[in-house]
């Protein structure tokens, strides 16, 4: 359990002045069971919102990251509508590779796609560093939402240092991820240098958003379901755990999540001897809660994990789905309401609002069970 926040942060912080505190949020994230279930949503700032789509016509998705105003509405717009426990600040994962020097771009219908991969020990020589200055547009943008957010934490986020280094080698989106993983068995050396400069500049953009405010931490790490086990161990986790490390001394909730991660799950929490340094950790929709908690013991909260397919369903499907994610989630030391995945876009946003207005309904989740011996509480 992370302790309270450090004299590092700013006395005006969200945490460190008590705001966010004492939040559902923050709550279940530090191991508690708040009287409200939270509830958030990944991708709930975002394309399912008409109101986004009219805000970002004509605007590139990055110079929309970049522009501190923008940023800051579109991570309140899902706030306003759904009443959700948490902002989401919005962003994307290679703004801060793109700060470094990287030629990146996202690309309508493909994702980020690189003007030139990197594939080489000159490549990895070739990136450049992140100039603290270049975060700027990032701290306003944190700012100007946390100011607007009240009691409402706001949670910062980065990619993991392996997705990040998957789309710089592949230099745009693949099903496997090959070369990434190729270039990490024949050139270990270089694969690990590629990935501690992924951990610099991916922790220092969390620390900057942390700085400015975020209430918690958030790593995602997108593409770790097309690891073995022992390459994540080995290759993968300990560059993770130097992500976190940049906001380790602020005492703010960390939360670890990926996509197919079922089989490192424990492994995204603990290695080793080692620990990544996490509060809680997110589980997709392939692998029910009572059997994450099982894999990864009650000392982390988990976070999720309602099938995203399920959002355009009858409501009557959703809605035992929803109840049996919060069922399962009782297992936990605490639990924190999301999606296993983020918000497609062609959802219904009334459909997220009635989740939230559900969970919250069903109290802190739990039915008495002490969850840590079993026994009835």
């Amino acid at each position: 359990m992370t302790d309270a926040p450090t004299t590092v942060l700013p006395a005006s912080h969200p945490l460190a002045s008590g705001r966010t505190s004492g939040s559902p949020l923050v709550r279940a994230l530090r191991g508690d069971r708040p009287e409200t279930l939270p509830v958030w949503f990944m991708r709930q700032a975002g394309r399912s919102l008409p109101e986004y789509r009219e805000l970002r016509v004509g605007t590139a998705m990055l110079d929309a990251c970049l522009d501190p105003e923008m940023a800051s509405e579109i991570t309140l717009q899902p706030v306003r509508r759904h009443g959700v426990d948490a902002g989401i600040f919005f962003s994307d994962i290679v703004v801060p590779i793109k700060l470094a020097g990287v030629d990146v771009e996202i690309v309508p219908g493909r994702g980020p796609v690189l003007g030139s991969p990197i594939r080489s020990a000159a490549d990895v020589d070739a990136l450049g560093t992140l100039d603290p200055g270049a975060l700027a547009p990032i701290s306003e943008a944190v700012t100007r939402t946390v100011e607007q957010l009240g009691d409402t934490p706001l949670i910062g986020f980065a990619g993991a240092p392996f997705t990040l280094a998957a789309y710089l080698v592949e230099g745009g989106p693949s099903k496997d991820h090959s070369r990434a993983r190729t270039l990490m068995h024949a050139d270990p050396e270089t694969w690990s240098r590629l990935l501690g400069w992924a951990a610099e500049v991916s922790g220092a953009f969390l620390r900057a958003q942390v700085l400015a405010g975020a209430s918690a931490a958030q790593l995602f790490d997108s593409w770790v379901g097309s690891l073995s086990r022992a390459d994540y161990v080995h290759s993968v986790a300990p560059h993770s755990a130097a992500a976190l490390a940049h906001v380790a001394d602020l005492g703010v909730p960390r939360i670890h999540f990926g996509v197919g991660s079922g089989e490192v799950l424990r492994d995204m929490t603990t290695f080793g001897t080692d620990t990544v340094g996490v509060d809680a950790v997110g589980v997709d929709w392939r692998l029910p809660l009572d059997e994450a908690v099982r894999r990864v013991g009650t000392g982390v909260t988990v976070q999720g994990n309602i099938d995203p397919a399920m959002l355009s369903a009858p409501w009557e499907v959703l809605e035992a789905h929803v109840r049996d994610v919060v069922r399962r989630g009782g297992a936990a030391r605490a639990h924190v309401v999301n999606l296993g995945h983020g918000v497609p876009p062609e959802t219904d946003p009334t459909v997220l609002t009635r989740i939230v207005s559900l969970v919250h309904e069903l109290g802190d989740g739990t039915d008495g069970t002490d969850r840590t011996t079993g026994a009835d509480a």
